[in-house]
């Protein structure tokens, strides 16, 4: 039992600080990743009924902006983990909306192992998949479309400005791999 504990101490130190031009870097993506993704919802796409924002994109500029050299921020995982998420999200909640903590479970569960059987793990698309499931009549009326529109659509245009973005400074290189 006490090696089941021992195991819960950790094993390193913690990483050390970035530089502060990596800090900048990571917020001029952020910004402009967000901002373009923000800028259409609430501009372009206003009373159309469509969405272009969602919860887990804010985690996704995490990953894709901040911590550019991590697996789970190169492209293969941003699109085809939040891809996963979305469609399975949306077949769970139409499989079993009337059980949303069902849904929610199995969603999330399920858009995890597929995630690791493709190699596309990315954490946020477990919050895509949930977003699917206990999201709004808005989010439950696009039914598939959610999987195009906001996520596909989204995740492009944040791949793009990462893509631009990352690769300005000489310190810095995104994706370190696409497949």
């Amino acid at each position: 039992m006490l090696n089941y504990f021992a195991k819960m101490k950790g094993i390193t130190q913690s990483p050390p600080a970035v530089r502060l031009s990596e800090v900048a870097w990571s917020w001029i993506g952020a910004f402009l990743g967000i901002a373009a993704v923000a800028y259409i919802n609430e501009s372009i796409l206003a009373g159309t009924g469509l969405i272009m924002m969602v919860g887990s994109f804010g985690a996704s500029a995490v990953l894709i902006y901040g911590a550019i050299k991590s697996p789970l921020a190169q492209p293969r995982n941003l699109i085809g983990g939040h891809l996963i998420g979305a469609l399975i999200g949306v077949t769970s909640y139409q499989m079993l909306s009337t059980y949303l903590w069902l849904a929610a479970s199995i969603g999330v569960a399920t858009s995890i192992a597929v995630m690791h059987m493709t190699k596309t793990v990315h954490p946020p698309a477990g919050a895509t998949a949930l977003i699917a499931i206990i999201g709004d009549k808005k989010i439950h009326d696009l039914g598939y479309m959610y999987v195009l529109m906001p996520i596909g659509a989204g995740i492009l245009i944040m791949l793009l400005i990462a893509l631009v973005v990352n690769n300005i400074p000489k310190t810095r290189r995104y994706p370190e791999y696409w497949l």
